[in-house]
């Protein structure tokens, strides 16, 4: 990674679950540089002034895919309120990179809301990942505190629009728990993402990334029995896989929950991560 100059929402975000990805040589990829044009109050990715589209990126993350030899990669990317398209064209550049270098190797990508600019939506889709996620992270309540330059219902709309361009491709998106949300929140934005024909499907506890500052404080832990009911509610609302549990993340072993929605046969990583699949 560091040789070839890329960087790792793994790292930008520091996630729990570094060690046991990286050992198992899962990374995501993250794309457009490392620094955000937003300030979400969750997330430990640098915020401020971004840096250039670098024009060797896509080619890079593609090499690497390839030198690793991934049956699966995950594509994310800090937001760019910046770019006309927000970004979408080198979301659009990676994914045919790594078809080229790696043609086998399935795809997710991690985006952005792209300021729901529906030609930017429709050129990632275009381009046919075999997964398409979008995050909503929180309930709708708390976006004003949590995601300020967010929107609950736009969010949405990304979900509900990509499904609507391009049915064969997997939709899907995450949320943390214990940023101060009620049970009834919960379910009221499960059933809203199921709505929009979303079918995988992250619950993860929130982590602070710093004490104080520009961070929202942790509001609860949740115990693994209420992950559990979280999960079977999602799976009654019609999702077909869910990942539910303390240190779960969006991207966290991306593939068994496309390899089970896509009727391949799902290795038990509950046993060693201690997580709850469905």
């Amino acid at each position: 990674m560091n040789r070839r100059g890329l960087t790792t929402v793994c790292q930008q975000a520091h996630c729990p679950n570094q060690g046991r990805c990286w050992h198992q040589g899962h990374a995501t990829f993250m794309i457009l540089g490392d620094r955000c044009t937003r300030a979400c109050r969750f997330c430990a990715v640098a915020t401020g002034l971004p840096q250039d589209v670098d024009a060797r990126e896509a080619d890079e993350v593609a090499r690497a895919v390839a030198e690793l030899n991934l049956a699966y990669v995950v594509i994310t990317s800090v937001t760019r309120d910046d770019l006309p398209d927000g970004g979408a064209g080198q979301f659009v550049k990676t994914i045919q990179a790594v078809r080229h270098f790696s043609p086998m190797t399935k795809i997710e990508v991690l985006i952005p809301d792209f300021g729901l600019q529906r030609s930017s939506l429709e050129s990632v889709v275009e381009a046919h990942p075999d997964v398409i996620a979008h995050n909503m992270e929180t309930v709708a309540r708390l976006y004003p505190r949590v995601r300020p330059q967010a929107g609950y219902r736009r969010s949405l709309d990304v979900l509900k629009t990509v499904g609507e361009m391009d049915k064969a491709i997997f939709l899907k998106s995450g949320f943390m728990v214990g940023l101060g949300e009620m049970d009834d929140e919960i379910r009221d934005l499960t059933a809203d993402v199921a709505a929009t024909g979303c079918r995988l499907l992250t619950i993860g506890q929130y982590l602070s990334p710093s004490r104080g500052g520009r961070h929202v404080p942790v509001e609860r832990f949740v115990v693994p029995q209420q992950f559990a009911d979280y999960q079977q509610q999602a799976l009654d609302m019609g999702f077909g896989h869910v990942f539910s549990g303390p240190l779960v993340r969006s991207s966290y072993l991306a593939e068994d929950g496309y390899r089970h929605l896509a009727g391949h046969s799902e290795e038990n990583y509950g046993a060693l991560t201690g997580e709850i699949v469905s």
